[in-house]
């Protein structure tokens, strides 16, 4: 919802920053247009979540090759969807990159996309909010590695180097260090549970002072406010956790990831039509109204679809036939 809120903001501009109030963006006050543009770190809050619940989920399996089958059944059928639907009407539309674009860029935009190296390999990004994952494949690729290394090989020494990279990760994209936020709350029983309403106004300030800190000062800066939150979240009982326990916000958690991936295509229909009517002095205003209060409701209607046709239906498919394939194999095969 953090990052909802961001592109509310930030893509009724239409691409255009260096004048003030662009596109049908009404003239709004600076801090506040500040304020709304700083959604954009629900991302660290990801990263924690991500960190939090992977190790955990490693564990659980026992198995590398479970645990990154089980991540790609997670990952994958809500991307690639989107990601063929993209690939399928963007060049109609003339979405972005998509103009003029010839059929061997196409394509390698295409496989640098769908495997998460467009950043590495130079090209763009095709799905507004997908670049997260790369980092979270990178995420689940060297924990699991560091995992094999340490658990299955017993060798700290096979572990080091890659506990290095992982530093040197950190220190060149510092936002990767909310990981180990997550990965360190899965590690300890650490909790701080403030109760009520206090607990309430707590979580909401660390939350405030964690995304402060992203904005005005370094990502290692909202470390502590991040941790502090994370922990009372945690907490059973704590004022924050509560708050989160209530259901239309626990439903907004089942469908978060649809929600995150599926939202810039809702609202891209909706951005080309307000700025192609505030051109005809439609008013910014009404416009952006508009485009807020429609664009919540069909990001929401579309997120739950995805959720229940994608997500559960598609996956429980997908998985139900490729367990079959494995089972086949192995009973053909002599060894069995």
């Amino acid at each position: 919802m953090s990052v909802l809120i961001d592109h509310f903001c930030d893509m009724p501009k239409g691409g255009v920053y260096d004048i003030p109030d662009p596109g049908f963006l009404p003239p709004i006050w600076p801090w506040l247009q500040s304020v709304i543009n700083s959604g954009g770190h629900g991302v660290e809050l990801f990263f924690m979540i991500s960190g939090f619940l992977i190790p955990a989920s490693l564990v659980r399996h026992g198995s590398i090759g479970k645990f990154m089958y089980d991540r790609v059944l997670r990952i994958m059928p809500v991307f690639v969807v989107l990601h063929i639907a993209l690939f399928a009407v963007g060049p109609i539309v003339g979405y972005k990159f998509f103009r003029g674009i010839d059929l061997p860029t196409y394509l390698q935009v295409f496989l640098a996309n769908l495997f998460f190296v467009q950043d590495a390999l130079g090209f763009p990004i095709a799905q507004q909010n997908a670049w997260t994952l790369t980092y979270e494949w990178a995420f689940y690729i060297l924990f699991a590695a560091c995992f094999g290394a340490v658990v299955r090989l017993k060798s700290w020494w096979l572990a080091a180097p890659l506990i290095l990279l992982g530093l040197l990760c950190i220190l060149r994209w510092p936002i990767t260090a909310f990981f180990v936020v997550g990965m360190l709350f899965s590690a300890i029983n650490l909790r701080f549970r403030i109760t009520g309403v206090a607990g309430v106004v707590a979580g909401l300030a660390c939350f405030a002072a964690m995304y402060v800190a992203l904005d005005v000062l370094h990502p290692f800066a909202a470390l502590l406010p991040g941790f502090l939150l994370f922990g009372m979240v945690l907490a059973t009982g704590s004022g924050i956790s509560g708050l989160l326990s209530l259901s239309p916000l626990q439903y907004l958690g089942k469908i978060s990831y649809s929600l995150y991936l599926v939202h810039p295509f809702v609202l891209f229909p909706l951005q080309v039509i307000g700025l192609k009517l505030v051109d005809r002095g439609v008013d910014r205003w009404l416009l952006w109204s508009g485009f807020v209060i429609f664009g919540l409701a069909l990001a929401l209607i579309a997120s739950a679809l995805s959720y229940e046709i994608i997500e559960v239906r598609l996956r429980r498919f997908v998985d139900g036939t490729l367990r079959h394939i494995f089972a086949r194999k192995m009973a053909q095969s002599p060894a069995a």
